[in-house]
């Protein structure tokens, strides 16, 4: 195994979206802005959860490479140093999963979408029956 760390890649990225477009894709993909870098790092999870289902573990190892560097330039798109991530994941293992997936704003049940889809729908209901 080689010494390369996730902290290696953190600083590569960094240093290739300073250098030219012309000899850098990590500095074309922050060119295209934080939405273009996401779109990327989507298709990359694609990629990664096909190679996943279909049982493909040197596609899987190689996509999840992508997925990584991919999620590495959406971080540094956004100012987001690597070591922020690791201290949210740390404070996170005082708990069980679940405890800390119940802990988040509103508890377990349905998701944030949903969730506000449920607290308009009485509203809605009122001003339909007052039409």
């Amino acid at each position: 195994m080689a010494d390369f760390t996730l902290h290696d890649l953190e600083k590569r990225v960094r240093a290739r979206a300073r250098a030219p477009a012309d000899k850098s894709y990590t500095r074309k993909l922050l060119d295209q802005g934080v939405a273009g870098c996401a779109k990327k790092l989507g298709e990359e999870a694609i990629e990664t959860v096909i190679a996943a289902v279909e049982h493909d573990r040197g596609r899987l190892i190689a996509e999840t490479a992508d997925l990584i560097y991919h999620l590495l330039v959406v971080l540094a798109a956004r100012g987001i140093a690597l070591a922020e991530v690791e201290a949210e994941l740390a404070g996170r293992t005082r708990q069980s999963g679940l405890q800390e997936k119940a802990s988040r704003k509103g508890g377990p049940g349905p998701a944030p979408a949903a969730r506000r889809k449920i607290k308009t729908a009485p509203a809605s209901r009122a001003r339909d029956k007052d039409a």
